[in-house]
């Protein structure tokens, strides 16, 4: 989950893959939900693989979420995000340097 930048976003089942667990995307999602504040994990760049939000439209959440990521320059036009202008797409190269620094 940090590791994905700032200006960018991911879909469960990518985090999910990524983490060596395919097709637990609903584990990603009560994960992040369990997870306490104070570690600041940027929870909102974590969406539906089909760019929409994690929060049903106009909700506090989805507020919350959209402000956070439009903060970072992501777009979102009804309660989605473009995911072809901002689907994080790590190469391996990226993930290994990321992972040991």
């Amino acid at each position: 989950m940090q590791l994905i930048p700032s200006g960018c976003v991911a879909s469960y089942g990518q985090v999910a893959d990524l983490a060596g667990l395919p097709g637990r995307a609903r584990l990603v999602g009560k994960a992040l939900g369990k997870t306490p504040t104070h570690l600041n994990l940027p929870w909102f760049r974590v969406i539906k693989s089909n760019g929409q939000l994690a929060f049903p439209a106009g909700s506090e959440m989805a507020l919350c979420q959209q402000g956070l990521l439009q903060q970072e320059g992501v777009v979102v036009l009804n309660n989605r995000v473009p995911m072809a202008d901002f689907r994080w797409q790590p190469d391996l190269s990226e993930l290994l340097h990321r992972l040991r620094y």
